[in-house]
């Protein structure tokens, strides 16, 4: 072979060798479970009670996670050269001098009758008794002006989800709301059926806590109509059509919440200046009714898991950064409505345009050891081909998780994809994705607990993520955004 070849063949291979070594592969050594257990021990333990939003508990626990991002080589990258970017969020809920009259009847607020919905409303109508008329029978009624009853029923209801019983009386609004309000009624009565019954007791807590919302988002206590609930012992009231008397007063009272938000940059002298966004929330449920004499939400899994993996990543970033900078971002208030998400997708702390991606993880540490799913992976919920490649790739080269793909399914009972804090940035037109290890039964229960973790599987959740996220700080081009992608929910 002669020398002027043998020359060429060998640029020709450095040159390929260079194309597919294009950065450094990333420092995965850096992870320790060991720390990601510690973690989770400290911020999941007791002395927070629950971390629930709007409280001191979820202050305290901010700045726990701000001393150690610090710890774990992070600047701040909140407001006025903090870790904190603080906003404001919103209560609103049914006073006591609230009142409801059916007939001849006056009912007492929280034990006669419940309010699903905070709303402010005078009402004085007849009621129109629709017994146990399907949502597209409602259109053979007169209910305009009026206020619909009707029994509560799980036809066309999965069942197959966590928390059914709790969570069944707002499957019932959905099923019935729109259909009633487009028909132009006032105001709607459930009569509890057996399953509402159970769940009487579980939901009176959050009923009478009202609903939240931030700047912007607290239309609907005047836009929506209210939605209430009586017993069927109880059922004869609204029989007949009698008339209601119903008046709602709401008051609104105002929280602070936080996101805690801190960055480290990257080498790159242009890349730097992007920035790989990696989210989780710190807030859980604070204190609630007991099971099994337990009465803190401690929220191991939901969702101390992705901030103690969040810390664990950026103790790898400290030790090998990648091109790009990252900024890690411990959103607020995300169980009372992904609040701090909305905010920060409102007014992030960086410009839009150089968030390249968002990498969000929400409950990662249990079930099978060889299962997870990445929500945003599927069609319609993918929104970047590339984006959702590298976490292929990412899983491919170690983890090798098995996808879970049916709860990326649009149809899946769930509805998963829309119930965490990437869904904001995906709606801002940001490359999305969600990386989780799903639904399990002490999900929203006091034994959500750190000793129920599984460590392998939170540490190989982590390393998921961590992988994925050096891809998307390494690569010369970044995610694009399939073109006119649209949420249809």
């Amino acid at each position: 072979m002669n020398k002027k070849y043998l020359f060429s063949l060998l640029s020709i291979l450095a040159f390929c060798f260079g194309s597919a070594q294009k950065y450094q592969q990333p420092l995965v050594s850096a992870i320790k479970e060991s720390d990601i257990k510690k973690d989770m021990y400290e911020m999941a333990a007791d002395q927070f009670w629950g971390r629930e939003a709007g409280t001191l508990n979820e202050l305290k626990v901010s700045m726990w996670l701000a001393d150690k991002a610090k710890d774990a080589g992070m600047k701040p990258a909140g407001d006025n050269g903090t870790f904190f970017q603080f906003f404001d969020m919103y209560r609103h809920q049914i006073i006591p001098q609230s009142s409801m009259k059916i007939g001849g009847s006056t009912l007492k607020l929280w034990k006669d009758f419940l309010v699903a919905e905070p709303v402010n409303t005078n009402i004085d109508a007849d009621i129109v008794y629709a017994g146990n008329a399907e949502p597209e029978e409602l259109s053979k009624l007169d209910l305009k002006g009026k206020v619909l009853a009707i029994n509560a029923s799980d036809k066309n209801i999965d069942k197959e989800m966590t928390l059914f019983v709790r969570r069944y009386p707002g499957f019932i609004r959905t099923k019935y709301y729109n259909k009633a309000f487009n028909l132009g009624a006032k105001a709607i009565i459930f009569i509890t059926d057996d399953i509402s019954e159970k769940s009487w007791a579980e939901v009176l807590p959050q009923m009478t806590r009202g609903s939240y919302g931030v700047e912007g988002l607290r239309e609907s206590i005047t836009n929506n109509i209210p939605v209430l609930w009586i017993k069927k012992e109880n059922s004869e009231w609204v029989k007949n059509n009698p008339k209601v008397s119903l008046h709602l007063i709401t008051e609104t009272y105002k929280y602070p919440s936080v996101n805690v938000i801190g960055k480290i940059e990257g080498t790159h002298p242009k890349l730097k200046n992007e920035y790989v966004l990696i989210s989780g929330h710190q807030d859980h449920d604070g204190i609630r009714h007991p099971i099994k004499n337990d009465t803190i939400y401690n929220g191991a899994d939901d969702n101390a898991s992705t901030c103690v993996a969040m810390l664990a990543m950026a103790r790898a970033y400290k030790k090998q950064p990648g091109k790009r900078s990252i900024l890690f971002v411990f959103h607020g208030a995300e169980e009372r409505g992904l609040l701090g998400s909305r905010w920060h997708a409102a007014h992030p702390v960086v410009p839009k345009e150089q968030i390249v991606a968002v990498l969000n993880g929400d409950m990662i540490g249990r079930n099978s050891l060889d299962e997870a799913a990445l929500l945003g992976g599927n069609t319609p919920h993918k929104n970047s081909e590339e984006l959702v490649k590298m976490a292929e790739d990412a899983n491919n080269e170690s983890t090798k998780f098995k996808y879970l793909k049916d709860w990326d399914s649009p149809t899946h009972a769930e509805y998963f994809y829309f119930r965490s804090d990437h869904l904001p940035y995906a709606k801002a037109g940001i490359p999305a994705i969600f990386f989780t290890s799903v639904l399990h039964d002490q999900y929203h229960t006091p034994q959500d607990e750190s000793e129920n973790i599984n460590y392998k599987k939170l540490y190989k959740m982590t390393e998921w993520m961590y992988r994925t996220s050096w891809k998307v700080a390494n690569e010369n081009e970044r995610p694009k955004v399939i073109p006119n992608f649209t949420l249809e929910r």
